[in-house]
């Protein structure tokens, strides 16, 4: 249960320990059996019961930093996201998505909800009006995704919580961009927190995971399906989340410092014609940002404009990687169109405004001059390449 008189650093480094009572060592022991007593014991415990002591331990430190009574640890984003939803709707449910999630997500929705007979819609918006008019009369759950990828859009979570409410629906939110640092969910009255362990909480790109926090009621509702569909989270990868999740706090502030400066250089850049981040006044849910998130995040996208080639851009970085997935400590870039929202359609992705140049930066903690100068000097190469293509 979260203890708010303990800070977020604090709770990121001794809340949801395993204490070593054998050897009084300064982290948590591993714990790597996958075979445990039954007889005269307290809890019957089985990897796929999600209830090893590393497992059962990590999850108290999550549940802590999302301000939620409990949570459950799986084996990807994906495993979170998919275990939670299945556990909650049913043949014969409707769920409302907002339009603009990630491109996993999105996946899921249209290629698994019509075999289990479960309908969905996704909002024109994300404005609460939006939600609200695509509720039917056997919506069970609204899915929200705050900021979201790789737009960085911006959903009122009070605004949703209350809509939800009213109507009687269960509210869900990937909240991997924000990360518990930045915004904690359930303080706005949001049942359903999920997120790409592997992402913020992570850090380090070397790990995947992912993770639920909720009620008690609805982890037991979310565990009783998730031991039948067997997504757990091997220990030696549980143990890895807990040390990095122990400088989370560290590394979100540096990013966030990193990414408004980068924000506000690239606006200002002739070579770029848009930037995405809650943090700029220009942005149009930067005043529900302020009020919602308690840093803006390391997350921003970008698009060039026409005299430099995106591909052409990427190849030329020399520190920036370009490269898959997001939130480690290296700065790193991908186009969406080519990855995280591959498999959607074209026409999908011109709905959600995702331009085929669009390209999504995940900020790390690198000295910011240095990450500048990279950029600069890409642009420059990438420039004169496309000048003599001409």
């Amino acid at each position: 249960m979260y203890n708010n008189k303990k800070g977020v650093n604090t709770i990121c480094t001794h809340v949801g320990e395993v204490k070593d009572e054998q050897f009084k060592g300064a982290i948590s022991p591993i714990y790597m059996s996958t075979s445990y007593a039954f007889e005269d014991v307290d809890v019957k415990r089985y990897p796929r019961y999600y209830n090893t002591p590393n497992q059962e331990a990590l999850c108290k430190k999550i549940a802590a930093l999302e301000h939620t009574q409990a949570a459950l640890l799986f084996g990807s984003g994906m495993a979170a996201i998919s275990h939670a939803l299945m556990a909650f709707l049913k043949t014969g449910d409707h769920i409302v998505l907002q339009q603009t999630l990630y491109g996993g997500t999105y996946n899921f929705a249209v290629t698994q909800f019509e075999k289990y007979g479960i309908s969905y819609s996704f909002t024109q918006g994300w404005e609460v009006s939006d939600f609200e008019e695509a509720i039917q009369g056997n919506t069970k759950a609204i899915y929200i995704e705050t900021p979201s990828n790789p737009l960085l859009t911006i959903t009122d979570l009070k605004g949703i919580a209350n809509l939800c409410e009213r109507r009687g629906l269960l509210s869900m939110i990937d909240n991997t961009f924000a990360s518990p640092i930045n915004q904690n969910p359930a303080d706005f009255g949001i049942d359903v927190i999920l997120h790409s362990a592997t992402k913020y909480m992570g850090g380090h790109s070397d790990i995947c995971a992912g993770a639920v926090a909720a009620s008690q009621e609805h982890i037991d509702t979310i565990w009783h399906s998730a031991i039948c569909f067997g997504g757990s989270l091997s220990d030696q990868t549980v143990w890895l989340l807990e040390r990095s999740l122990k400088t989370m706090g560290l590394r979100v502030q540096a990013q966030n410092q990193n990414a408004m400066v980068l924000a506000r250089f690239l606006r200002e850049h002739q070579a770029v014609d848009k930037v995405y981040y809650p943090g700029l006044s220009t942005h149009p849910g930067h005043t529900i940002a302020k009020e919602q998130m308690h840093g803006f995040g390391g997350m921003l996208s970008f698009e060039l404009n026409e005299t430099i080639d995106p591909s052409a851009f990427l190849k030329e970085l020399r520190l920036i990687k370009p490269s898959m997935s997001l939130a480690g400590v290296e700065s790193t870039m991908l186009l969406p169109v080519q990855t995280s929202h591959a498999l959607m359609s074209p026409e999908d992705r011109a709905k959600q405004g995702i331009k085929d140049g669009l390209i999504r930066f995940s900020v790390g903690i690198e000295d910011i001059a240095d990450i500048i100068g990279d950029i600069e000097q890409a642009v420059e190469k990438a420039g004169i390449k496309m000048e003599i293509a001409e």
